[in-house]
């Protein structure tokens, strides 16, 4: 199956390329992707697999493929939403939508998928048990579409699941695997703080919340260095103070929002509760009023180890051109609610480089001229085929046992 998976990906790389441009040129914001789904829905029509609509708290997608064979149940996930930026590129096929742009790669992750899918539905009666394919919505905007996708209960069968990232610091043909804790968690917050407005010249008759805000983002910056195990990772952010008025005029209110980042549920915990500490002390010594609203959005994501040293193990054995290297990637201080799947179901969430040729320093995700090496989306299709292969030739027991025992 493993052969005739691979040469089916190679002959239809054109078409991943293609559906990727469709995408890029009509991109559409979380919890706003309708057409994105409908085009995602027509492409599965009349295939041998069972699709269901609207999952979870948007247009989530599910396609159920069933194989010929008895085995294990394994989902395999790609994002299709953007972002709201406004295109910078020179592409040809660049976005048409405006203010509106793929710049995190889902449109790439969408195309492979879609094809690699199509090419699994042909196949199935070679395939053991059943693979679920998550097209999901949202997950650039807390709350994001996974967590709403895991409580709708349509993953309850699931063993494993598996998704991948494309990332520009390395280029196509590169796959990137790291165990454990991989990407921090993020939480955000807004805090106000009411105070007393007066003249600049009588500080005294007023209280200023300017200046019990400058408190907060000095005291806050202990929570990492102070309250924090020295061995776990944090960041806290202020990355806006709503303070402007008239030079001589002491405001009455003010507002901050930010957010933080960790590594670890128990960081996660700790931040918390010493953000809340923190405002609580900031009343009782400056005399105001502080209403925070604290929200935790993604959590950390966490690899399993024996499911990730299987992929890495997989793909560093195979004979393909296209993947030319498997190596570590370092912990990733960005998000991704692909993490909720991971706090249900064992499973890995591994890097595809896709950095543009010819360039020294790509641009980053989420930069309004973010590009891709579009050959990366048969690097991608090729190496979640593979693992699909391996765990469906040999390890679907075997690492069902290991994950159980671990």
């Amino acid at each position: 199956m493993r052969e005739q998976l691979m040469r089916m990906l190679q002959e239809r790389k054109d078409e991943m390329i293609e559906i990727r441009r469709y995408l890029h040129q009509y991109p559409e914001i979380s919890f706003h992707e309708g057409n994105t789904a409908e085009y995602i829905a027509r492409f599965y029509e009349g295939k041998d697999a069972d699709i269901e609509c609207n999952v979870g708290n948007g247009y989530g997608i599910v396609v159920t493929i069933k194989g010929g064979k008895p085995g294990n149940t394994i989902a395999l996930r790609a994002d299709f939403d953007a972002l709201a930026i406004k295109e910078e590129t020179d592409l040809p096929f660049k976005s048409k939508n405006e203010g509106m742009m793929h710049a995190c790669g889902h449109d790439g992750h969408t195309a492979y998928l879609m094809v690699l899918a199509d090419c699994l539905i042909q196949l199935r009666s070679s395939l053991k048990g059943t693979i679920k394919i998550i097209h999901q919505h949202a997950e650039e905007t807390p709350p994001g579409g996974a967590k709403s996708i895991v409580e709708s209960g349509i993953l309850d069968d699931v063993d494993h699941i598996f998704g991948v990232h494309l990332m520009p610091n390395e280029p196509a043909g590169t796959v990137g695997h790291h165990s454990g804790y991989s990407m921090a968690g993020r939480s955000s917050f807004k805090l106000g703080i009411q105070g007393a407005g007066g003249h600049g010249s009588s500080p005294h008759l007023a209280n200023d919340p300017i200046v019990a805000g400058a408190h907060f983002i000095t005291a806050i910056q202990t929570i990492i260095s102070r309250r924090l195990n020295p061995f776990d990772a944090g960041v806290v952010t202020v990355g806006s103070f709503d303070g402007k008025g008239s030079r001589n005029v002491i405001k009455d209110r003010v507002e901050l929002e930010g957010d933080a980042r960790y590594m670890s549920v128990e960081a996660r915990e700790t931040i918390e509760s010493e953000m809340h500490r923190i405002v609580t002390g900031i009343e009782a010594e400056f005399g105001v009023k502080c209403d925070l609203a604290y929200e935790n959005d993604y959590p950390p994501l966490y690899n399993h180890p024996e499911i990730t040293e299987f992929v890495r193990a997989n793909l560093e054995r195979v004979d393909d051109t296209d993947i030319k290297q498997v190596i570590e990637f370092p912990k990733f201080s960005g998000s991704e609610d692909f993490a909720y799947y991971l706090e249900k179901i064992p499973g890995t969430f591994f890097f595809i480089g896709c950095k543009p040729k010819g360039v020294e320093k790509a641009y980053f995700n989420h930069h309004p001229k973010f590009e891709i090496d579009e050959d990366a989306l048969l690097v991608a299709a090729q190496a979640v085929g593979e693992v699909v292969c391996s765990y469906n030739e040999h390890y679907h027991v075997q690492l069902a046992e290991s994950v159980e025992s671990s």
